[in-house]
């Protein structure tokens, strides 16, 4: 599938390593010329604002954001729903002529998209059958699946009751086997857009982490947390595990400390970075840069090509 817009590149890498700001600089400087994707599994949830870094309300007057605060924290958002609105703002993007700067650190979501990931539905009655028959012979699964979908089930433990579940789920909501998905994100193809990745050193990036968290808690992240939760709808399944969510939830439900909370909420985000940079460091055909200036003089580059990717 070919993009549909001028140009496109991609700004990956961890958490706190400074993507935003930069991305946010390269479109700013580009008068309206270069438009932001932003591809954050949490930040399309309206509401959800300081925990995930999303652009304050001044500097979405400055430069157009696409893929944010898309549904509510009570939903869930599937990697097939966001890799269709992505497909959408990319035709936005196409239309005024622009160039579209894909920036974030939920490599997942960024493979759907930049790859064009074939993603199998979701089948929710098959999949809450196939749980309660997980939790009682997760092995009898497993069997079925072998029989179903070998080369499936040689790609992943029988222990898996996740992986083994999502397996069976597709064979038979699909009627076709996972595995004909392709290796999906055990493979890596051509270069469809250049990926440029901003590098920090682990001890700068941890920093950054404490600084940036405690700067939201001055600015009222708990405060945020406490309005979700006060929301009529809640919070889903999904918005709950955010990372920095979670741990204040425990607070405001559970009554844990809150200074242990948020040491805890700064560990986890320091996981989250390393994770994040491992990700992203597997993928062969991502440029990465420590200089800031000179990560954006390529992105500029890529940018400003007539033919700023690889077309199929």
């Amino acid at each position: 599938m070919t993009l549909p817009v001028r140009s496109a590149v991609a700004l990956v890498g961890p958490t706190a390593s400074g993507k935003s700001a930069l991305a946010h600089d390269v479109a700013l400087e580009s008068a309206g010329e270069f438009e932001i994707l932003s591809v954050d599994a949490m930040g399309v949830y309206r509401g959800m604002d300081l925990g995930t870094a999303k652009p304050t309300r001044e500097e979405r007057e400055e430069v157009s954001y696409h893929l944010l605060d898309l549904v509510t924290p009570s939903e869930e958002f599937t990697v097939a729903q966001f890799q269709r609105a992505a497909r959408t703002s990319e035709r936005r993007i196409a239309s005024g002529g622009h160039g579209a700067l894909y920036v974030g650190g939920t490599g997942l979501y960024g493979r759907a998209v930049l790859d064009d990931l074939d993603i199998p539905a979701r089948y929710p009655e098959i999949r809450r059958t196939l749980e309660v028959r997980a939790a009682n012979d997760l092995r009898a699964l497993y069997e079925e699946l072998v029989e179903l979908d070998p080369l499936a089930a040689s790609r992943l433990e029988a222990t898996n009751e996740r992986r083994v579940v999502r397996a069976l789920e597709v064979t038979l909501g699909a009627k076709r086997p996972f595995s004909s998905y392709g290796e999906g994100l055990l493979s890596y193809g051509p270069v469809r857009v250049v990926q440029v990745g901003l590098d920090c050193e682990l001890a700068v990036l941890d920093e950054r982490v404490e600084r940036r968290f405690r700067s939201w808690m001055e600015q009222g992240l708990l405060s945020e947390v406490a309005g979700l939760l006060r929301a009529p709808e809640g919070l889903g399944r999904t918005a709950r595990q955010a990372v920095g969510y979670r741990e204040l939830l425990r607070h405001l439900e559970d009554g844990e400390p809150l200074e242990q909370c948020v040491l805890e909420a700064i560990t986890q985000s320091r996981r989250l970075a390393r994770r994040q940079g491992r990700w992203f460091r597997r993928d062969p055909r991502v440029e990465w840069f420590r200089d800031v200036a000179l990560a954006k003089r390529r992105l500029l580059e890529v940018l400003s090509r007539a033919n700023g990717f690889v077309r199929d």
